[in-house]
Formats: structure tokens, C-alpha cells, sequence
């Protein structure tokens, strides 16, 4: 007797559905798994034995042939064996297999039949959904996960025994209570506000063009000024995350582990060490892993102290500034993951710190040059804003706050909607995401910012790819100005926000 039951397998953010089909005739007792499963899988056949006597029922003394397709595809993971059991319990005529074509089966199992959870199961939900079925069946401790996408029933089974019950159109067990999250009522809960701030304007200017336009900066200044702090304080200007982006961040949240109790309510923001290595920072250490890259996607990166990082790891991020993808290349096949972030680095003008200063910076000029070219051109190419940061003097702290967080980020979404009803027809979210085809659509300069850009490019301070930056940036500037088209006052402020351009000479006139 033949039965088909329906599960998924994930690699990566590759989550593939897989129809298990078991056969069951006579001939001398042996279990084969064939469809290219990985070690987990072949072993799951000691494992449902286990479970399925453990359970009550009556494993088949017959030759049980278990076919995984599409047989192309790599399996790997425990997570099939509740419905590799299930087939099994319907080809032996113990199950109805009915309801086996409108269900997903989810779950590794224990000797006992007891089910436990696996992981990805946000992904396997949403691939559900996708394929058509109604209903997901796996363990409870991941229900409230599941849960979150809509349109799919969730049947909680904890036990072998339980799954059997729910395809014979019987209730699933009761869901566990979703945990309580934490209150957070203290004073110190408060997240960090630009209303703390004091001084530093032209740097909260290019904090709040950045938010707006989704735009990478490089802060750099002497230790003390500020460039940790401002850094921190950008989340809290960044728009709320719509209903796909949650899911998006939450789904790369589980391939790092962590289980999801809700939909990710705030944008990631991800600060690894300067000791990191390029695995550590885009992925690729092992099958499935994700660097800080992907866990930052929809939301902001921060390197403090950018030029301590290895060259090499640096270099790392040229792909994912471009493309807004990380893709790994492996012996069968790539692994390609989102990135589309914010890159926000801090950097010291020299060794020491104090470039500029000549009673407390020792830095000799081969010691400054070395410290330059810590950062290459290409890296800094892909960076879209420049802000240095002096010291604020001794009325600094007594000085008035030129913004707070709340009315930063109502400007940034006033913005942000103006881009997003402009570029709808485009699938971009921000400016910082228009290519070269419609960026001329929707930020095309007029005569004398052309005549800028012109000039810029002529000097030889910008490249093209530069050129192309200052006017996605300028084309922030006009959307925070309420501005329909690109005027040569927006060019000339972004192109204020490069280094060496107004040193040159280049500006709006």
C-alpha cells in the first residue's frame, strides 16, 4: 500500500516542500530512505521505529520503501520524521490517509513518540501557506510562531499518538500560553533620544538624511565627540517595520536561533566587534550560517572604530553595500541571503585620535598615511555620507538640543512616504535603493545642479558610482524639504557632505 504525506526541508532561506511517499509490501522486514537525506534523515528510521512501537501502534514486519521527493533536492534535518511516521502508519493501514493531503507534518521524534521542535518554523509556515495546505502540525513549543503567519491552521501535536489523532479528524492538543513579555516601566528602559545630544548639527543633519534615504555614513572625529552616541540614536528615527519586513527579520532571527514569541517589532541594529572575521560578518563558516550582514537586514550596521577591522572583512561588505544580497559560493550550488542595510561607521581621524590637533596628536605623516589607508577607496566609494564631529567646547553640555528622536523621525516618515508613493511601481523602499535606470527617472537634477555634478566629476573627486550617490542623496534632501524635483541647492548640500568637495570649490552658488 502506497500513502503521501507532505513536510519541508530549509537551507538557508531555501525552504523546499518535500512529499514523503511510502510503500509498504510484502517481502523481508527493511526500511530504505532514499532522495538524497542527508545523516539526520537516514537515521530517522531507528527513530520512528522506536517511536511507532513506543506509541502503541504496530510497526509493518514488511519491506517499507520511503521516497523523498523531488529526489534531486538535498534533505537534511531531523525535522522529518513525524511525517515520515505518519506515511508509514498509513501505507500499514492504521491511519486514514485522507487528511494527509491537506496537512504539513513538522517535527523530530523522540524514541518515545513524544515530538519535539524544529527549527526555521516561521519558514516552513510561511512555505505552507504558499503551497496550498491548511494546516501545520508540529510540536508546541514553536505554535506561537507558526501562529504568526495568518491563514494557516496550527494544529499542536506533542505526541506521535496526537498527530494520529488530528489526521483522523480528531481535536490537536491545547496550545502552551504565549509567554509575557517583560514590562518595562523604569526610567532606564528609555531608549537613547537625540534630545541628549548637544552640538554636533551638521552630524545629526547627516544622521537624519541617512534615515531618511536609507543612506550609509561615516562618522569620524577625535575620542569623545560623540560618534558612538549618535550612532546608537538612529533606530529611534527609523520608521516601523511593515508586515513583510517583520517577517523577513524575524525568519533570519530564527536561522540564528532565536525563537520568535511575536513578529520583530524594531529594526535590527547590529554593532559586532572590530576582532570580527569575514565569516563572522557576512556568513559562510558553515552550511546555514549567517553573518551580522544578513542579521542586520532591514536595519542599520554599525562598525565603531571601523579602521581596527581586518582589511579582509571589510573588503567583505562591497557586495552587500552594492547589492543588498550576501551570495556564498559552495561546491554544489550558492547560498544567497538578504542584506539590504544601513552601514553606519565611526572612525578616529588617526592613530591616536587627535588628527588636527597639534598640541595632543604625535601621529607622524607615514603613521597618518598608513591610518588612511586602513579603509580602501572602493569601501569608501560605496559610502553615501561624510559628517567629521569637533569637540563642542566647554557650553556644550549647558548648549540647547537642536532636535529630539519624535520630531526627527516624523520628518523621516514624511520622506520616507513620499518615496514610497514616488517609487511604488519600482519595488525600491528608499532612495538609497534606486539603480542607475530610475534614479534619472526620479531624481533628475535641473540645468545648474547637472552643471554641479558636472564639475564634481570633472575634478576628479568623485566617480561615477560617487556621482550617482550624491544625487540619491540630494534626492533625500529635496523629499525632507518637500520638494518634487532636484534642485542645485540639494546637489550642493550632499555634495558639502563628501570630503574634499567644497574644498575644491564645488558648491551651489
Amino acid at each position: 500500500m502506497l500513502a503521501r504525506a507532505h513536510t519541508f526541508t530549509v537551507d538557508g532561506l531555501d525552504t523546499r516542500h518535500v512529499t514523503v511517499e511510502v510503500d509498504v509490501r510484502p517481502g523481508l522486514p527493511a526500511f530504505a530512505v532514499v532522495g538524497l537525506a542527508d545523516t539526520a534523515v537516514r537515521e530517522a528510521r531507528d527513530r520512528v521505529r522506536a517511536a511507532i512501537l513506543n506509541s502503541g501502534f504496530q510497526f509493518p514486519a514488511c519491506r517499507i520503501t520511503a521516497n523523498l521527493a523531488p529526489a534531486d533536492v538535498p534533505k537534511a534535518g531531523p525535522g522529518l520524521d513525524l511525517a515520515l511516521a505518519c506515511a508509514v502508519l498509513a501505507a500499514s493501514g492504521q491511519l486514514p490517509p485522507e487528511r494527509l493531503d491537506s496537512h504539513a507534518l513538522l517535527g523530530e521524534l523522540a524514541l518515545d513518540g513524544s515530538v519535539r521542535a524544529s527549527g526555521s518554523t516561521l519558514a516552513v509556515a510561511r512555505a505552507t501557506r504558499q503551497a496550498g495546505l491548511s494546516t501545520l502540525a508540529l510540536a508546541g513549543t514553536r505554535a506561537h510562531e507558526a501562529a504568526l503567519v495568518e491563514g494557516l491552521q496550527i494544529a499542536v501535536v506533542e505526541r506521535l499518538q496526537s498527530a494520529a489523532r488530528v489526521l483522523r479528524g480528531g481535536a490537536p492538543d491545547p496550545a502552551p500560553e504565549r509567554p509575557a513579555r517583560r514590562a518595562e516601566t523604569d526610567s532606564s528602559s528609555r531608549p537613547p533620544d537625540l534630545d541628549e545630544v548637544r552640538g554636533q548639527h551638521l552630524a545629526i543633519r547627516a544622521l537624519v538624511i541617512a534615515a531618511a534615504g536609507g543612506h550609509n555614513l561615516l562618522l569620524s572625529g577625535a575620542p569623545g565627540t560623540g560618534k558612538t552616541m549618535l550612532a546608537r540614536r538612529l533606530p529611534s528615527l527609523l520608521p516601523a517595520l511593515d508586515t513583510e519586513e517583520a517577517l523577513e527579520v524575524t525568519q533570519l532571527r530564527g536561522l540564528a536561533g532565536s525563537r520568535a514569541d511575536g513578529l520583530a517589532e524594531q529594526r535590527p541594529f547590529r554593532a559586532p566587534h572590530h576582532s570580527i572575521t569575514a565569516a563572522g560578518l557576512v556568513g559562510g563558516s558553515q552550511r546555514g550560517a549567517v553573518g551580522e550582514a544578513v542579521l542586520a537586514h532591514r536595519g542599520v550596521l554599525f562598525l565603531d572604530e571601523i579602521s581596527e577591522f581586518a582589511r579582509s572583512t571589510l573588503e567583505a561588505l562591497r557586495q552587500p553595500l552594492e547589492e543588498g544580497r550576501v551570495v556564498i559560493a559552495r561546491a554544489r550550488g550558492c547560498d544567497v541571503y538578504p542584506a539590504r542595510f544601513m552601514l553606519i561607521a565611526a572612525t578616529n581621524p588617526c592613530a591616536c585620535g587627535y588628527a588636527g590637533e597639534a598640541e595632543r596628536c604625535a601621529c607622524s605623516e607615514a603613521e597618518l598615511t598608513r591610518h588612511r589607508r586602513r579603509l580602501s577607496g572602493p569601501l569608501l566609494d560605496r559610502m553615501d555620507l561624510f559628517a567629521s564631529l569637533g569637540r563642542a567646547g566647554a557650553a556644550g553640555i549647558d548648549a540647547a538640543p537642536l532636535t529630539s528622536s519624535s520630531a526627527a523621525r516624523a520628518r523621516v516618515a514624511e520622506a520616507r512616504e513620499r518615496q514610497r508613493a514616488r517609487q511604488r511601481g519600482d519595488h525600491t523602499a528608499s532612495n538609497a535603493q534606486l539603480d542607475a535606470r530610475t534614479l534619472l527617472l526620479h531624481a533628475a537634477p535641473d540645468e545648474r545642479a547637472q552643471q554641479l555634478l558636472r564639475r564634481a566629476g570633472e575634478s576628479g573627486l568623485l566617480s561615477a558610482r560617487a556621482q550617482q550617490r550624491v544625487l540619491r542623496v540630494a534626492r533625500t534632501i529635496a523629499d525632507l524639504d518637500s520638494s518634487s524635483h532636484v534642485r542645485a541647492r540639494d546637489v550642493g548640500a550632499a555634495l558639502a557632505l563628501r570630503p574634499g568637495a567644497t574644498a575644491a570649490g564645488i558648491h551651489a552658488r
